[in-house]
């Protein structure tokens, strides 16, 4: 009888308990970390996008001007998730000789939300201060 049963046991086939447990086991543990990575992956996604939004609507801003006045350029406003500033001041001005061209320095902040966090992104550049028009003194 003894040697029957050692021939039923070399003859059986599948999987103990055991090792199903320990395959499943490993099986949740890679799908977790599939989960916790493609999420990570949509997520960056999602941010980059909402940048990339934010550097266009900046870009299109300060190319919306050539010069500006000799109050300079300060404004606001929104597009769409975008909150916009424009701020800008004299740049490097030693001398206030007439005539003599005088650059300003535009700075244009987009923010936006982002779930409990509000991320923006800046830009900056220099633009000439607008020639004064016939019959107008220089400033």
């Amino acid at each position: 009888m003894k040697a029957q049963r050692k021939d039923q046991r070399k003859n059986q086939r599948g999987f103990t308990l055991l090792e199903l447990m320990v395959a499943f086991a490993i099986m949740a543990i890679s799908l977790g970390m599939i989960y916790r990575a493609m999420g990570g992956s949509a997520s960056t996604a999602g941010n980059l996008a909402a940048r990339q939004q934010a550097v266009m609507l900046a870009e299109s801003l300060l190319q919306s001007k050539d010069s500006v006045t000799n109050e300079g350029w300060n404004d606001n406003g929104q597009e769409g998730n975008f909150n916009w500033q424009v701020a800008s001041q004299l740049y490097g001005v030693l001398d206030n000789t007439p005539g003599r061209l005088k650059l300003h320095e535009i700075s244009v902040t987009v923010s936006w939300p982002d779930g409990t966090k509000t991320r923006q992104v800046q830009t900056q550049t220099l633009l000439p201060q607008r020639l004064p028009g016939p019959g107008e003194k220089f400033q």
